[in-house]
């Protein structure tokens, strides 16, 4: 049930700062969809002047973010460290089981479903095939954080984030080099994420770690906006395929999970 805190214009300290900000995470939680700040007042009782307040302490500590084209705010990745319900995260990860799973099974390999929070993937779901024997394998757990430019998962939701952002998000970015084929090079980068944009497909050749061969596709919500990323991992010691021949084995499995994904988020495309 959201919290209703007295609606002043004091700036709150201790418990009472904590129970204004956690009013607001559960309003959007409770609500499962962005709320303007209006909403967010009348939802928590604060008045919009404290409220206001309190929402830009959260979108600068990543709990929150604003919507694309729009003045209202959901929650971010961030809140998913502290096991609160990030709107489109969990919404997708919920829906998004039972294919990941599927498709573990089907391909006999690891499945990820990722978002990304600034120049990172932050993994939302990750499923094991059923029948799968031992696999040399990333410690990799829901919560694990990962470098966007050196993962298929990671250069699919660049490539479907407006260019402006993306060039902010790689000026803040090394572009160490991470495995034996890792592109350090940011206009080399630009150019693959260009061809991604336009495949909907990302492949990833070794270039996190030595070994590993990834694909990824994005996932879109209702609004035909990618709001995760797909991926299936592949690692030598199980199947010292080519690049190539991973992409032709799992593409058709892979989007088509993705299309079925999305088509549950509502999306129509």
């Amino acid at each position: 049930m959201t919290p209703d805190p007295r609606s002043t214009d004091s700036p709150g300290t201790g418990a009472q700062a904590l129970e204004r900000g956690l009013a607001i995470l559960t309003a959007l939680s409770d609500g499962r969809r962005p709320l303007g700040l209006v909403e967010l007042a009348r939802a928590t009782g604060l008045s919009k002047s404290t409220c206001h307040r309190y929402v830009a302490s959260l979108v600068a500590l990543r709990y929150l973010e604003q919507e694309e084209g729009s003045r209202k705010y959901l929650l971010g990745p961030a809140a998913m460290h502290l096991g609160i319900a990030a709107v489109g995260t969990l919404d997708v990860a919920r829906v998004a089981a039972g294919s990941i799973q599927a498709l573990a099974d089907e391909t006999n390999h690891t499945v990820s479903l990722t978002v990304l929070d600034g120049a990172d993937i932050v993994y939302v779901d990750r499923r094991r095939p059923v029948r799968a024997g031992f696999r040399i394998e990333l410690n990799i757990q829901i919560g694990t954080r990962l470098p966007a430019y050196c993962t298929s998962m990671g250069k699919v939701l660049l490539a479907h984030r407006d260019p402006v952002s993306v060039r902010a998000i790689l000026d803040r970015t090394d572009l160490a080099r991470r495995g034996p084929k890792t592109i350090t090079a940011r206009e080399q980068l630009l150019l693959e994420l260009a061809e991604i944009a336009d495949s909907g497909l990302a492949v990833n050749d070794q270039e996190l770690t030595a070994g590993l061969r990834s694909i990824a596709v994005p996932v879109r919500d209702h609004r035909g906006n990618v709001c995760a990323a797909l991926g299936v991992a592949v690692h030598l010691s199980a199947w010292n395929a080519t690049a190539e021949a991973v992409v032709a084995r799992l593409e058709a499995p892979l989007r088509h999970a993705a299309q079925d994904i999305s088509r549950r988020m509502g999306c129509l495309e």
